[in-house]
């Protein structure tokens, strides 16, 4: 057996997952690497990660370099004689940095690599439909998601699934595929798989305004799989025409309605109780939207208080 001293690397929620099962399973974790602190809000006030509030709790010495290249940084991380890295969403680790162990670097990647390798992995196995995703582990290289494969575990999407419980679910499952990946480097028995480089790869590209807009002319299908794959964030959104007005609207949920009419794409069906969008196969009803300047709520509460005009159209 061997005696891990590991340095953790991590950011978001999805990150305190892992670290905090890291310590539960009692590994060494003599140091953590997380974001700087950002300042958020009209306050501007600084904001920790999710990782630094957990370290700190749990007595962890952190560090928050805003340069791995920098001397003082690689110094302090020498420091720390750590002989196993673990990466779970953080940033891309100059070579200076993944080589440093002795037992090397290993990444935590929340798609079935090497589909989809990038930043927003769990979004686009949703937008694009797919009905199976899962967590993979690998070592570090040179490039982005590319290194010799660990493990793999696999789960289903399901039919109305959402970006964020897909989120949840793929935060523990990786939980718990990296104690079983670093079981394999402390016994000594870990075998890795090169990840195949002569087939066509789907990615997960970083998620902008542009590629978050509904096209209402896509299929019922993808006009559905893209808004639950952007739900809770970053949303899908809109171009809400109403009353001669423009203004951007986001979709946090909708439903499927199979039907034939006649009516032009985005043609806005609304009555007391319901939001419906003309599509190509039927109509997309929107349950939850969230209007300018107000909070994320349902159809209902929405037209409690405001009125779709005849003419309303979603661009």
């Amino acid at each position: 057996m061997k005696d891990l001293r590991i340095v953790f690397m991590g950011t978001p929620d999805f990150a305190v997952t892992t670290l905090k099962t890291l310590i539960e399973n009692e590994y060494n974790v003599v140091g953590v690497i997380t974001a700087p602190d950002k300042p958020a809000g009209r306050g501007r006030k600084l904001n920790e990660s999710a990782v630094k509030v957990f370290s700190k709790e749990k007595g962890l010495r952190i560090l928050q370099p805003t340069n791995l290249k920098s001397e003082d940084f690689l110094n302090e991380l020498k420091t720390l004689n750590a002989n196993l890295q673990i990466v779970v969403a953080f940033r891309m680790l100059p070579k200076v940095v993944w080589q440093m162990p002795e037992y090397g670097t290993f990444n935590l990647h929340a798609s079935l690599l090497p589909n989809y390798r990038g930043a927003a992995p769990i979004n686009w196995a949703i937008i694009n439909g797919e009905t199976k995703t899962g967590v993979s582990t690998f070592f570090i290289d040179e490039k982005i998601d590319t290194g010799a494969m660990i493990l793999q575990k696999e789960t289903n999407i399901e039919a109305s699934e959402n970006a964020g419980s897909l989120h949840d679910r793929l935060m523990s499952l990786g939980s718990q595929l990296v104690i079983k990946t670093v079981k394999l480097i402390e016994t000594n028995t870990v075998k890795t798989t090169p990840q195949p480089e002569d087939v066509k790869t789907k990615t997960a590209y970083k998620l902008n305004k542009d590629n978050c807009k509904i096209d209402w002319y896509d299929s019922i299908n993808t006009i559905y799989d893209k808004v639950r794959g952007l739900s809770p964030y970053p949303a899908a959104w809109s171009t809400l025409l109403n009353d001669g007005e423009t203004f951007d609207v986001k979709i946090y949920t909708v439903e499927k309605e199979l039907e034939d009419h006649n009516l032009s794409i985005g043609t806005i069906v609304a009555n007391k109780k319901e939001v419906k969008i003309a599509v190509k196969e039927g109509y997309i009803k929107i349950i939850d939207v969230k209007m300018p300047g107000k909070r994320t709520m349902d159809i209902k509460s929405l037209l409690n208080g405001y009125a779709f005009k005849n003419d309303a159209k979603m661009l």
